[in-house]
């Protein structure tokens, strides 16, 4: 008898000429098990299936990534200002303000390759080991070994325990025990089973499917832990359930809404930039064309067609309009982002919150919606049984059950062969636990076999000798083992049949269980001759009930406080899991996240039956999704992408990879395994749910630090540019010295980056909506106090300058002594307009106390600044001034505060 694969399913029978022609078309190979591949089967392998690697997209290299990022919106404009600055004011060129671009613009670049090219690590985890680790193989009737990356399609290889499986295969011979949990995030050992009659033919076709709950099918990657086989392999490298994980993990993520956020930024300042320039030139050109005419036309004439004046003339408008694009330009702005989203990682990590990108952080901030899962996360992770219910009765605790005469002798298969003898599930664990401290009655008792737990058959099973007598024992969902059965066990240990009443008794039990947040397990017995029945999944109806057991996962504690918390922040949270309907809703319930407005609970078969276009529709209202796979939640993922909605995901296993890495931020539990850590954002290292709601905290403050920042930095801007471009035009040449402008340039750049970087999580900010994906960094509110707070201090320091009434209130006498007063003015006035910028709304010394980076910034800036005009010299051109005029410059630049105070007064009126 042959055998051949097609389609993932087994048919028995010899290969006739009809069906070969119908295996030919489907580009098949015929494989003599007995002999392996031929040479010339080989080479048609490798032609039709590919080799056994994992196709790496195209990557970019370290220099080349680099390169990548100088193309940021912003980046570019700072590189356009800084060739400017070189080509057209290379003479007079402001070397303080050029190193500041050049170095802002290097160090964020530098930050954001670092982070970026370091995501490539998920897919190096999955692909590290291949062609380093050699396999038994059959070819040309011969055995010998190849490397994982030269095994083929059509391969026949030997498997045994400790060995990682190289390919997609088909057991023929002998069987295996293995670890399928990098794949379905289940770590529990999973039986592996030959084809029942397999011949030593087989077809391989390129269409065949592999279904990880197939008890013959086992995968790439997974670990073998017990027993021995020979396999054929089915799939290869990218055709393989591992290489459809690598090839979405090499899938490009969508720009962060903070990049999409900085692009529009960078829009709105280059526009502004190039608006001030030519108004500045054409400023220019008509001063010394037109006023220094007298406006008398024969002159303005005579300037027109002179030619040499008109070219000087036009070069110093141009330089003149690039100095305005040069100053206008934030080049802190790249700094201070990566100052605080870096200066917060180490505060979140004592939250359990570990970053792996620093952007990941303020795209929390912005989350619509929430994918999380149940154990671990919204639970404690650790299963218990609370009871064990009869048809008649209920036990506690197993120290009851072993009381009875009729059930005690249930705690020998439950505590052997019902559950894993080594690595155990959550549901194992708590069936050892509640079999602990019992001695067991074994007397001719024998246990035979064992069939683990997978997630198609939902139960596992054992095979016990009782003298001449077997029996099987399964333990599994209720729902599922209880529609086969026909008969339960009473407390006298006699079989009665199973009549309308006693099934709605057992219905009731688990309708009540379930409703309560506990699942519901079955012990059931059938008579050992069904074995090889149950192992197929072919469950007749002539099962036995004998208890079932209610199993309960606690939520953690004050978990309904932190859903609540994170619904309140106007995030959607969504519940997936692998339990059933009712258990799921249930627990949905009780931790708060089914409400009036999210109410809708789908399995993941009825997800599977909906459109995109119906589920896009039901989305808004969804609170959980029980039953679901994997693929439930990349499906998920992307069609919030389509809503413009910003998503969260959280997981654990490498199925969950994909979707952690398609989600905007995906947070991998702490336990979870290395390729969902990589392909992640943030890493919850107490895999608790309360970690989730300081990472969106700490994101909404940290957004809010980039705009206080944002708004401080361009009101220092506009009025550095004001007087570096209003003054000349009043006849001052330099109020302030290129060193005074580097001392500036640090202060609005680095200083003022470090300081606002240090701004403590606001509870407030967890009262807000989520900011739209679209909406801009720079808002109505921030142009307002920017350019009214801007026009004031340039208002203040031009009339400092020109009004002679300011000179009579200044003791000291000289040009460098007043210049030394304006630059004191000027520097207070920024200083003071750091706590404007700092409390947009609040009092200027709300929660001043718990930010001490900005008061000891504010403090050495203060002590710098007195120390320059004291100390500073001919270097930053300054003289010692008086108490008197020292407090007479910052008393008028301290004016900044009650003026803001009283917009903020009548915008708030407003």
């Amino acid at each position: 008898m042959d055998t051949y694969i097609k389609s993932g399913r087994i048919k028995n029978g010899s290969v006739s000429k009809s069906k070969r022609a119908e295996v030919d078309c489907k580009e098949v190979l015929i494989i003599d098990t007995r002999t392996g591949l031929s040479r010339e089967q080989m080479a048609e392998s490798k032609k039709l299936f590919g080799e056994n690697v994992l196709t790496r997209g195209k990557k970019l290299s370290f220099f080349g990534q680099f390169i990548k990022n100088l193309g940021d919106p912003i980046i570019r404009i700072l590189i356009g200002a800084l060739i400017i600055n070189i080509l057209f004011m290379f003479r007079n060129i402001n070397w303080p303000e050029t190193i500041g671009i050049a170095a802002a613009v290097f160090i964020a670049t530098l930050v954001s390759t670092i982070s970026e090219y370091g995501s490539e690590k998920a897919f190096e985890k999955l692909n590290s080991e291949s062609g380093k680790t050699f396999y038994s193989v059959i070819r040309q009737g011969k055995r010998g070994e190849v490397t994982e990356s030269e095994l083929l399609c059509g391969d026949v290889i030997y498997l045994g325990a400790g060995e990682k499986i190289p390919a997609d295969c088909t057991i023929i011979k002998g069987h295996l025990s293995v670890d399928q949990s990098m794949l379905t995030g289940e770590s529990r050992e999973i039986k592996k089973t030959a084809v029942k009659d397999a011949g030593a033919k087989i077809a391989v076709s390129n269409d065949a499917v592999f279904d990880v709950n197939d008890a013959t099918k086992i995968f790439k990657g997974c670990l073998c832990l017990d027993g021995e086989c020979n396999a054929v392999i089915g799939k290869v490298g990218d055709a393989t359930f591992m290489g459809a994980v690598a090839n979405d993990l090499q899938k490009s993520s969508r720009p962060s809404p903070l990049k999409e956020r900085l692009s529009s930024l960078a829009k709105t300042v280059s526009i502004l930039g190039y608006i001030a320039s030519a108004l500045i030139m054409t400023a220019y050109l008509f001063n010394v064309i037109v006023i220094d005419s007298g406006f008398f036309l024969p002159e303005i004439l005579i300037k027109l067609r002179d030619m040499k004046f008109m070219a000087s003339s036009l070069l110093s408008a141009v330089t003149l309009g690039v100095s305005v694009i040069v100053v206008a330009v934030p080049e802190g702005l790249p700094m201070m982002i990566t100052v605080v989203l870096s200066s917060n990682m180490k505060k979140m990590l004592k939250s359990g919150v570990l970053v792996r990108k620093p952007v990941g952080i303020e795209t929390a901030g912005s989350m619509n919606i929430l994918f999380t899962d149940k154990t671990g996360t919204l639970t404690t992770g650790n299963m218990k049984i609370c009871e064990a219910v009869t048809r008649d009765g209920s036990f506690a605790d197993a120290r009851d059950l072993q009381k009875s005469k009729v059930f005690k002798k249930y705690l020998l298969p439950l505590s052997e062969g019902l559950i894993a003898s080594g690595k155990k599930t959550s549901t194992e664990k708590a069936v050892a636990k509640f079999c602990k401290g019992c001695s067991l009655d074994r007397k001719k008792d024998e246990l035979l076999k064992k069939l683990s737990f997978n997630s198609k058959n939902k139960y596992s099973a054992c095979l016990y000798r009782h003298g001449n007598t077997s029996s099987v024992y399964l333990l599994g969902a209720a729902e599922k083992l209880l529609e086969s059965c026909d008969s339960f066990t009473d407390n006298y240990g006699s079989a009665r049949i199973m009549n309308t009443g006693d099934k709605a008794y057992f219905a009731e039990v688990i309708r009540r269980r379930t409703s309560s947040s506990a699942r519901v397990l079955a012990l059931v017995k059938a008579d050992g001759a069904l074995w090889e029945d149950v192992c197929l999944g072919n469950l007749q109806k002539n099962l036995c009930a004998v208890m079932l057991f209610s199993i309960k996962d606690d939520l953690r504690p004050k978990i309904k406080s932190s859903v609540s918390t994170v619904k309140e922040a106007g995030v959607q949270v969504v519940m997936i899991t692998g339990d059933n309907r009712d258990t799921a809703a249930s627990i949905a319930k009780e931790s708060g996240i089914i409400d009036k407005e999210h109410n809708t609970v789908l399995t993941g078969e009825e997800m599977a039956l909906l459109s995109d276009e119906e589920l896009t529709k039901l989305l808004p209202h969804l609170a959980v999704v029980a039953r679901a796979l994997p693929s439930d939640k990349l499906r998920l993922v992307e069609l919030t992408e389509k809503m413009g909605l910003v998503s969260g995901m959280t997981g654990d296993g490498i199925n969950d990879a994909p979707s952690l890495k398609s989600a905007d931020v995906g947070f991998a539990m702490g336990s979870g395994s290395d390729v969902a850590k990589e392909a992640s954002d943030i890493i919850l290292t107490n895999n608790s749910f309360h970690s989730i709601t300081r990472a969106i905290l700490f994101g909404r403050t940290i957004f809010q630090s980039i705009r206080k920042f944002i708004t401080f930095q361009l009101t220092m801007n506009l009025c550095a540019m004001g007087v570096s471009l209003i003054c000349p035009f009043i006849g001052i040449e330099n109020p302030i010295t290129v060193i005074q402008m580097l001392w500036v340039n640090i202060i609005m750049d680095t200083l003022g980056g470090l300081a606002f970087a240090g701004e403590i999580p606001l509870l407030k900010y967890m009262k807000r909506p989520p900011i739209s994906r679209k909406e801009k960094i720079l808002t109505s509110k921030m142009v307002g106090q920017i350019l009214f707070l801007g026009v004031y201090t340039l208002s203040l320091s031009l009339a400092f300058l020109k009004i002679p009434f300011f000179k009579t209130l200044i003791v000291g006498k000289g040009e460098t002594y007043f210049l030394t007063c304006f630059f004191a003015l000027f520097i207070f006035s920024g200083i003071f307009n750091s706590f404007n910028a700092r409390s947009p709304e609040d009092n200027l010394l709300s929660h001043l106390s718990a930010n001490k980076a900005f008061i000891a910034i504010i403090a050495f800036v203060c002590i710098g600044q007195i120390a320059i005009i004291y100390f500073g010299g001919s270097v930053f051109r300054t003289v010692p001034l008086t108490l008197h005029d020292l407090a007479i410059c910052a008393v008028l630049s301290l004016s900044v505060i009650p003026i803001d105070m009283v917009r903020k007064v009548c915008a708030r009126n407003r």
